[in-house]
């Protein structure tokens, strides 16, 4: 087995990273990276630095973190996908099919963090997380078969950094992001008299980076800056067709590039009791112009999807309250735009903008030891889709889908 395969195997299959259904953020972004940030609807991000999972969110938080720390978190994710047909119209010689049921099933999203102090101003850290992906799976006999029946993306992330403490004030932190992605997608073919199946699968391997800037204006005040960039993907792998589709089997490309984010974030801690947190998130889905997947000799497997996706912000704000010296309770809200028109809504991605509504709280075990839970429910707005053509049938009708998340984190300084 070649040293790839072993560090793919080790972080798909051993590290257990799977992902949501829906993607809980907009797009298919997953925005799950700590249950403590959960707990607030991440309000806050880059500049709250309460815990190892800084690194993802603002690696110049890492300077607030002392001796060695580390965070394990688990996220389940159970979104809901339902979609109502109002005027779809079958494939030519085909019956129209079902409305495809729930889309969505329970998926686990784990991450890890560790950070290390090497000098009073020196911080190193490693994180393993899975910033984006998305899985959508309807019932093979559904009435947008032919559009889509299986769609799946999976990321795993890993990001070492670096924080220096320039003064008391102010902080700079970078990283690296070495990224995996691997990705499946099935759809139904018409054959007039019966049905086959295609199915594409591929996977890459590519670099980005991370920068952050941690400003204290005083003890009990911060602002965060953050950055990631795009990373650019070009896929590889195979079509395959079964069920009598007289194309031929092969390899194939696919490029794709997942969308650099811009983080402004604020932290105030108003008393001992109360703190408030906010942010301001950017993502550049403008990249995401189309689908398209390409033989080795230059022609495409099936036609080009237009995506013709907007640049989103996300806003969110919230608070915590120290209940006692161990128990500290978090709340916190978010508004996420979606980066899909109505024009542009397709059955893989029936993205809307969303609704957080979030609570956490994390309890002390020890001087060296913590825990986090978080609990969010995402209100996805209703939406319409109107795609297909002829040879495929259309595909009308509305969605309504939501996103229900429990994450745990333990905590453990050295």
């Amino acid at each position: 087995m070649t040293i790839k395969k072993i560090v793919i195997a080790a972080l798909i299959s051993g590290f257990g990273l799977t992902t949501a259904n829906l993607a809980a953020a907009s797009g298919f972004a997953l925005i799950e990276e700590s249950a403590s940030g959960l707990g607030n609807a991440f309000a806050g991000g880059a500049a709250s630095a309460e815990d190892a999972s800084t690194l993802f969110f603002n690696p110049a938080g890492m300077t607030r973190l002392s001796g060695q720390q580390m965070s394990l978190v688990l996220h389940a994710i159970k979104p809901s996908i339902e979609f109502s047909n109002t005027a779809s119209t079958s494939a030519p010689g085909r019956s129209l099919g079902n409305t495809g049921g729930d889309a969505g099933y329970w998926a686990a999203v784990p991450n890890f963090y560790y950070v290390a102090e090497l000098s009073p101003q020196l911080r190193a850290g490693v994180g393993i997380s899975s910033p984006f992906g998305l899985k959508t799976e309807y019932d093979p006999g559904w009435m947008g078969r032919f559009q889509a029946i299986k769609s799946e993306l999976q990321t795993v992330n890993i990001n070492p950094s670096l924080a220096y403490k320039i003064n008391d004030k102010l902080s700079l932190g970078a990283g690296l992001d070495a990224q995996y992605i691997k990705a499946e997608l099935t759809n139904a073919v018409n054959l007039g008299v019966a049905e086959g199946l295609a199915q594409v699968k591929g996977d890459d391997w590519s670099v980005g980076y991370n920068l952050g800037v941690l400003y204290e204006l005083d003890p009990a005040t911060r602002f965060g800056l953050a950055y990631r960039s795009d990373v650019r993907h070009k896929l590889e792998g195979d079509v395959t067709f079964s069920g009598g589709v007289p194309a031929p089997n092969g390899t194939i490309s696919a490029e794709i590039t997942l969308p650099e984010t811009v983080s402004l974030s604020g932290f105030r801690q108003i008393n001992p009791q109360w703190a408030v947190m906010c942010d301001v998130t950017w993502t550049r889905w403008s990249r995401f112009k189309e689908l398209s997947i390409v033989r080795d000799n230059g022609q495409l497997v099936a036609p080009t999807t237009p995506e013709n996706w907007d640049d989103t912000l996300r806003y969110s704000v919230g608070a915590n309250y120290q209940a006692t010296d161990k128990l500290k309770l978090r709340g916190g809200i978010a508004y996420d735009q979606s980066p899909v028109s109505d024009s542009y809504r397709t059955a893989r991605i029936p993205d809307a903008n969303r609704t957080w509504l979030s609570v956490g709280a994390s309890y002390k075990l020890s001087s060296a030891a913590s825990v986090d839970a978080g609990y969010t429910h995402i209100f996805v707005n209703s939406s319409s889709i109107n795609m297909g053509n002829a040879s495929t049938g259309k595909l009308v009708g509305t969605y309504d889908n939501s996103v229900d998340i429990l994450s745990v984190q333990y905590n453990h300084r050295f």
